[in-house]
């Protein structure tokens, strides 16, 4: 049985989705509307991007300013959360001993930026290992500030974890460490769109976040935020002509980050469109739509627990819109980049589910997660839940 509001998405109508979190998947309009930016973009590209694209950003920073409560001026658009991490880290200047602090549920990609970072600049890298399954937040948060030194200089802290799906004490622990004069770095890929973001407040010194995935934006679509008074010493990876023109009644931190060089920005431009059109599709817009998926993945997640006989490894309080499960004690051993796990192929072919599996070391096992958007039923989970039954049996 399919959802009431799947009939928005043209995902393929027998295959079960069960894998939002990985790259997001675009309802229908979103789509027309990017259409309607390349189409505008490509009658004439010249008139597009050197008197159309400024006034078009300023709109798209503003529309997500005001979903995120912060000032539009503190946003850069980027094209993915890693590549926020990145610019961020590949600014940053370090001394030989300074301390990094990253869980050990952190995305890998962004902990190898943070090891290339640290191996150039001679600081070092403090993982914290956070258990899994874990009680409550009070054990990050315990865990997290047991790491805090003098030497301390830099945390990166994720919303939700990618590998485990936990959503984090941010919140307490960006208060904790900025206030005591570390910089917070936040990934939130899975961020925006999945749980409510008040970065005026937050006190961050910065935070980026995938706009592609819970908020249904185009591929490639993503922002940085950048706190006031951390602005002048963060630049965009691709220095460009911003970095030298002439600033008028704008930043430098603008100037450079608006302009990188020629790049498909209509994802960004569909922006506005994408914030107040999903918010239609729900009673309760954005917040409807966040508990709706909160609640859904706590369903699925029981549902799947109860068959394999496992106990739920966190605490609902713990989980946004993903979940992750461990499904075997078995850590497969040489794994290829890009290579899925068996167990991922054979649900994809046997079953026609899509659904992430993977091998991750902390503790060693088999982990499997899942998505809840809202073209997802309970139906699906239930339909996963007895595959899983039949294969691990």
């Amino acid at each position: 049985m399919t959802s009431q509001y799947s009939t928005h998405w043209s995902l393929e109508p027998t295959r079960l989705f069960l894998n939002h979190g990985s790259f997001g998947a675009c309802p229908d309009f979103v789509i027309a509307e990017q259409r309607k930016w390349q189409d505008l973009m490509e009658k004439e590209p010249v008139r597009f991007f050197e008197e159309l694209m400024p006034g078009l950003l300023q709109k798209s920073r503003h529309a997500l300013g005001e979903f995120l409560h912060c000032s539009p001026e503190d946003l850069a658009f980027v094209s993915n959360a890693t590549s926020g991490v990145n610019t961020v880290l590949r600014s940053l200047h370090f001394k030989e001993g300074d301390e990094i602090l990253v869980p050990n549920h952190a995305y890998q990609a962004c902990r190898n930026s943070i090891d290339f970072v640290a191996q150039r600049w001679g600081a070092k890298v403090v993982e914290v290992a956070i258990p899994f399954p874990i009680e409550g937040p009070h054990t990050v948060i315990d865990l997290m500030k047991s790491a805090y030194t003098s030497k301390t200089k830099l945390v990166m802290i994720d919303t939700v974890t990618s590998p485990t799906g936990l959503l984090m004490p941010f919140e307490e622990l960006t208060a904790y460490f900025e206030s005591r004069g570390v910089e917070v770095l936040l990934d939130a890929a899975h961020g925006i769109g999945m749980i409510p973001l008040n970065l005026g407040t937050l006190g961050a010194s910065y935070v980026t976040s995938n706009c592609h995935k819970w908020l249904c934006a185009p591929k490639g679509t993503a922002f940085l935020y950048v706190r006031k008074d951390k602005q002048k010493k963060i630049q965009p990876l691709t220095i460009s002509h911003g970095h030298t023109f002439p600033l008028g009644e704008t930043t430098r931190f603008r100037h450079e980050f608006d302009w990188t060089g020629t790049q498909d920005i209509s994802g960004w431009c569909a922006l506005p469109a994408v914030i107040e059109g999903m918010a239609d599709l729900v009673d309760g817009g954005w917040e409807g739509i966040m508990q709706h998926n909160h609640e859904l993945a706590i369903q699925g997640r029981n549902i799947l627990c109860e068959q394999l006989n496992i106990q739920p490894p966190c605490p609902d309080e713990m989980i946004a819109c993903i979940s992750t499960i461990k499904v075997t004690e078995t850590l497969l051993p040489n794994v290829v980049m890009h290579k899925p796990d068996p167990l991922h192929e054979l649900l994809s072919e046997k079953y026609n589910i899509q659904v992430p599996v993977w091998s991750w070391p902390s503790p060693a096992g088999r982990y499997l997660r899942i998505s809840a958007q809202l073209y997802n039923s309970i139906e699906q989970y239930e339909q996963l839940a007895d595959a899983l039954v039949n294969e691990l049996k």
